[in-house]
């Protein structure tokens, strides 16, 4: 699965203009009923708040084909949500859930290793057992090999055998700390988009969600194209920004992939005068990371961890516009859509969607945004400005 990766691209874009926010200016009140805990009866059946303009047009998702134009270049993120989160006991006999972070590469001897979140009463030290259960009482033992990862918060395991099938047969999908019912059949299968392919996310790329094989082909039928990146989701993607001045936060690091096949597809798209739509915010992160720093302001082809932190001020080059779910207050999410489509509008949206009674984060309803002119490239849906900043 991965990764012996390159250095990570450069954490962020100078922006053109400093713009300074705390994290209080990306809060707002959420009532608790809005927060979707089950996904619609169907994908493409969720609601869809055209954000292009203001005031904004409430629609059904499954008309986003009809708002597109033949030439449009549709992005994806392919990652594949894998069975992350695993329960069962320090070899002391202390409770331990486990969630799987990031697989690395097999070692020589077949065994498999993982960094993963462990949540125990007393955390385990190097050299202790902690075994997994599943439901059927089938048991494997993983050695604590110590901590590793940011800060050292992460604990590095060593498994017995290949970690994608021992998560697949003793994991359970792993479902983001708001939606409150224990996974079940359902959450397997709509958790994950049409189209995963590539194994390594621990949370999914949620604006994804609403595409069925309907809308797919219908894009089709319009002649918008497709193209896809993949950027393995972590869970730091939840985690709340706990200092007040967001210039002081520190971004968690994510795997991503962007083929040349891709990078092909975007320029094709320019000479067109077509435009980049990025589906979800992973998306998005996954092209303009890759595109820090190139003359032609094209991203670049290749597998990077990326740490971006995309905030107002920074100087869009690639995504024109976003397929986007609603996100946490006070996110880094709250904070790259202000980025994206300025940060008035986003407050004006957000609260026409809490007027609206739509429903919110992974499994609740979308949007559809267009990059504000201060956002990068003077405004050109083409993106055809070619002088880096």
């Amino acid at each position: 699965m991965h990764h012996s990766a390159p250095p990570p691209f450069p954490s962020q874009a100078l922006p053109r203009e400093p713009v300074n926010h705390t994290v209080a200016d990306f809060d707002f009140d959420l009532p608790q009923e809005l927060i979707a805990q089950h996904p619609a009866l169907e994908r493409s059946a969720s609601r869809l708040l055209d954000g292009r303009a203001l005031p904004a047009t409430e629609r059904v998702f499954r008309e986003l084909p009809g708002l597109l134009e033949p030439g449009d270049l549709l992005v994806f993120n392919d990652t594949r949500v894998i069975r992350a989160r695993l329960h069962g006991a320090k070899d002391t006999g202390g409770s331990v859930e486990a969630l799987v972070e990031r697989v690395l590469p097999g070692t020589e001897d077949g065994r498999h290793e993982v960094w993963a979140h462990l949540r125990a009463s007393k955390s385990p030290r190097a050299g202790q057992t902690v075994h997994f259960h599943n439901a059927a009482g089938e048991r494997f033992a993983a050695e604590v090999l110590g901590r590793c990862g940011p800060e050292n918060g992460l604990f590095h395991l060593r498994l017995p055998g290949d970690a994608l099938t021992l998560l697949e047969q003793f994991g359970h999908v792993p479902l983001p700390p708001y939606i409150t019912h224990a996974d079940d059949e359902d959450d397997a299968r709509r958790y994950q988009t049409v189209f995963a392919r590539v194994p390594g996310a621990v949370a999914a790329p949620t604006a994804a969600l609403h595409f069925d094989e309907g809308v797919l082909a219908a894009l089709e039928a319009r002649g918008v194209r497709r193209a896809s990146v993949t950027l393995h989701v972590g869970a730091g993607t939840f985690q709340p920004v706990r200092v007040e001045s967001i210039a002081d936060h520190r971004m968690h690091s994510e795997w991503f992939e962007v083929p040349q096949a891709t990078v092909d597809a975007i320029a094709e798209t320019r000479a067109r005068g077509g435009r980049v739509i990025a589906v979800g915010t992973t998306t998005l992160r996954s092209l303009e990371s890759a595109a820090l720093g190139t003359p032609d302001r094209l991203p670049r082809a290749g597998a990077r961890d990326t740490d971006i932190f995309i905030t107002p001020g920074f100087d869009f080059r690639v995504v024109d516009r976003l397929v986007t779910n609603f996100h946490l207050p006070r996110s880094t999410l709250m904070m790259l859509v202000s980025a994206f489509a300025g940060f008035d509008a986003i407050r004006t949206l957000y609260a026409d969607a809490i007027a609206r009674r739509m429903r919110f984060f992974s499994y609740g309803d979308a949007m559809l945004l267009q990059r504000a002119a201060s956002a990068g490239n003077d405004g050109d849906p083409s993106g055809n400005s070619a002088v880096p900043r």
